[in-house]
């Protein structure tokens, strides 16, 4: 048995942005009209929860199946790896022969930005044009360059806990898109039209007053239910979407802690991101609402962006084809 691998530059010379925002709406399409198979992540946590290993299989009918694993260590950022790192199996839907094993970490990263560029396409403004994102690391980057796919972007603001981080991210991305560096979260989103959360904070990391109306929130960085990065007064005066509710309502801190507070019930979630692209539910329905988007991250976006590479891949002859 023969098996295509591919290394983290294979992944990012065959999955650009552009292509994986459009691989990412026809998965999550697909999701809502029932194609997928997809049970809600198995984590596994060390003895001393510094990390935690999740299992994130799917099916995703006409696309790909298969499985990711992915471990998550915020201590990394002091090691300097990635606090998210993984794998990705692809395995043939009628034989159950593996086909594929490919770096997750580039997919993770740009799954997740491409995700919130399609919730942003059909739920932020069309007139939207000033993005802040809160965060630094890895999703802040991929989030800068999805967003940028999706909306004229006359700013993007960079903001996180260590000025310094934010100054040089934004000196990173300056020569090819409008990124400008802010040393405070309110005067960040002052103006701001659309925001990203892309922390590993347990708490908000804004002020309910800080969101002006009209505002669209792609929510990312909060996937446990004890950690949250929006406050629920802002939960509560938004119109919220999910990418599914059935993870959303076990794992999405944001909402669940709302919930416990008295803040909102499980009703105030209006549907999730797929249901929007096929018209079963309504988006935004007016230019003075919040909306927000609750991005816990799904298996089926790592299979089908892997699929895509995997497709792309034995079109070009790139990788390596190892016998087992």
């Amino acid at each position: 048995m023969k098996l295509r691998v591919l290394s983290a530059d294979d992944v990012t010379s065959l999955l650009p942005m552009r292509d994986c925002i459009e691989v990412m709406e026809r998965a999550l399409a697909a999701f809502a009209r029932g194609q997928v198979v997809q049970p809600v992540r198995l984590m596994t946590r060390t003895m001393d929860e510094s990390g935690v290993l999740a299992l994130m299989p799917a099916y995703v009918g006409g696309i790909g199946f298969g499985f990711k694993a992915v471990t998550v260590f915020h201590g990394n950022d002091e090691r300097g790896l990635p606090s998210h790192q993984g794998i990705i199996t692809l395995i043939d839907a009628e034989t159950g022969t593996p086909l594929a094993l490919m770096d997750g970490t580039r997919i993770t990263a740009m799954r997740t930005a491409a995700v919130s560029a399609v919730a942003t396409r059909h739920l932020a403004r069309t007139d939207a044009s000033v993005a802040t994102i809160i965060g630094t690391g890895v999703q802040a980057r991929a989030h800068a360059e999805a967003l940028a796919c999706v909306r004229e972007l006359s700013e993007i603001r960079i903001v996180g806990r260590r000025p310094e981080a934010a100054r040089a991210l934004a000196t990173e991305l300056a020569d090819h898109l409008p990124t400008r560096a802010f040393d405070d979260a309110a005067a960040a989103l002052d103006g701001a039209d659309i925001v990203a959360t892309v922390t590993a904070s347990p708490a908000p990391v804004f002020a309910p007053e800080a969101i002006a109306p009209g505002t669209h929130i792609n929510a990312v960085g909060a996937y446990t239910a004890t950690t949250r990065e929006v406050p629920s007064e802002t939960v509560a005066a938004a119109r919220v979407f999910v990418d599914d509710r059935t993870a959303a309502l076990s794992e999405a801190g944001d909402l669940l802690l709302a919930i416990a507070d008295g803040a909102i019930d499980e009703s105030h979630v209006v549907g999730t991101l797929g249901e929007v692209l096929i018209g079963q539910v309504q988006g935004r329905t007016d230019a003075q609402q919040i909306t927000i988007f609750e991005s816990l991250g799904l298996g089926l976006e790592d299979i089908a962006a892997a699929s895509h590479v995997y497709g792309r891949a034995l079109e070009d002859g790139i990788g390596t084809d190892v016998e087992i």
